[in-house]
């Protein structure tokens, strides 16, 4: 880590706030879900509602930033975002608390999801702009953001809101305070690029020019993979640790944050130590063990698949953001940062938890769950991820547009 003057450290302070209300506003609302729609007679509608945020992310993402590399600053972007984000976290909560209709409910979600998903995006993008050395910095100050999101579980285990709409409301107002605190950071320029745009640049379509890079094309690809089995982590794995006898799932889930946060402070020495292609596979490998552990059914075992959750979440999807701060070309990073929130959060996630649902479905047996069925059948989804990646994946140099003319390796 660079020494810091005390200007950077003051940057640093801004930087690591900035995440921190981010990542509790999110925890708030995503970690408790399964189990709020579960006590309020929604059971049926639970992959659908975890699938809003993936339909959300092919649209919102690309659009916003385009928006925040041509039109506006990506702060003031951030900002409506955080404003829109509260008041439809706080319908959709009411939705479920009143017992309003199903189609009502899914669909509150569902525009709760459009304003929420390019926000973590944005705010890398905010970030990155900032940062002498990403590859050293970045690390530390996305850990705030899992400390923030472990903050914000805890705060809905501590006000009992694990299966109750206040865990909803917690996190609307989690969202006024970033929306608050973006007036504190400084605006950032825009590319003076908004003259004679295409619609499909206005859209952030043109992103899509990045997938003609090999290396960048099997990062993407990567990404979007894991992000299949990977949806069945949220939604599933509160259920079969109340099935075992944890209650307060959103501190428990908290578990695997603990070695995110330790990965993330690690990141910066393995980036300038190991090839990409070796903390890519090591992340994908603790994604097998992960769900081989939660396959053995029985409390450490599960406990211990969640607590690696956060190596292979960092190793993975927290790298892939650092490459492309590094590939990218400063005036493509808010799209770039959008095309990998659509890969992740939009392919995979959509596939993910409507494949995850389905299989959760099909392993529920007469007698109760199959849970080794269930968890075993995820860790071979991402054994198959990891070959993809080791086969395709090679560096092989620069890439084919201006966005990506950069050393791979």
């Amino acid at each position: 880590m660079p020494v810091l003057t005390t200007i950077r450290r003051a940057e640093y302070m801004e930087l690591t706030a900035l995440f921190f209300l981010q990542g509790a506003a999110l925890g708030m609302w995503f970690v408790p879900l399964s189990t709020v729609l579960d006590a309020h007679g929604l059971h049926d509608i639970k992959p659908f509602a975890f699938a809003a945020t993936a339909l959300a992310a092919f649209i919102s993402p690309l659009i916003f930033g385009a928006m925040a590399d041509h039109h506006t600053s990506p702060v003031k972007v951030l900002r409506g975002l955080a404003v829109a984000t509260a008041v439809t976290m706080a319908l959709a909560s009411t939705a479920i608390k009143l017992h309003w209709a199903p189609w009502l409910v899914l669909a509150l979600i569902q525009l709760h999801a459009l304003c929420s998903s390019p926000t973590w995006s944005i705010s890398s993008t905010i970030i990155f702009a900032r940062l002498e050395d990403a590859k050293k910095e970045f690390g530390p100050i996305r850990a705030m953001g899992t400390l923030g999101w472990m903050a914000g579980c805890w705060v809905v285990s501590l006000l009992n809101a694990d299966t109750t709409a206040l865990a909803g409301y917690s996190g609307a107002v989690m969202w006024l305070a970033v929306a608050a605190f973006t007036y504190f950071l400084p605006t950032l320029e825009t590319s003076k690029t908004v003259e004679h745009l295409t619609l499909r640049q206005r859209l952030g379509l043109d992103a899509l020019t990045l997938l003609k890079h090999p290396d960048h094309r099997v990062v993407f690809f990567t990404v979007a993979l894991f992000a299949i089995p990977i949806s069945g982590f949220y939604p599933f794995t509160p259920p079969h640790l109340r099935e075992l006898g944890l209650q307060h799932t959103s501190a428990w889930m908290t578990l695997g944050q603990v070695t995110e946060i330790i990965a993330m402070f690690m990141l910066g020495g393995l980036l300038l130590r190991w090839r990409l292609k070796w903390i890519f596979a090591g992340g994908l490998v603790f994604g097998v063990l992960r769900f081989a552990l939660s396959a053995i059914n029985g409390k450490a075992w599960l406990l211990a698949g969640v607590i690696l959750h956060g190596c292979s979440f960092t190793l993975v999807f927290i790298t892939a953001q650092i490459y492309l701060d590094q590939r990218v070309e400063a005036a493509w990073r808010a799209r770039a940062q959008a095309l990998m929130a659509l890969m992740s959060g939009g392919v995979g996630n959509l596939i993910g938890y409507l494949s995850t649902g389905w299989w959760f479905a099909t392993c529920a047996g007469t007698v109760g769950m199959r849970w080794p069925i269930f968890w075993g059948g995820l860790s071979v989804a991402v054994a198959g991820v990891l070959v993809y990646f080791l086969t395709a994946y090679h560096g092989i140099g620069s890439g084919l547009t201006s966005a990506n003319k950069v050393e791979t390796k």
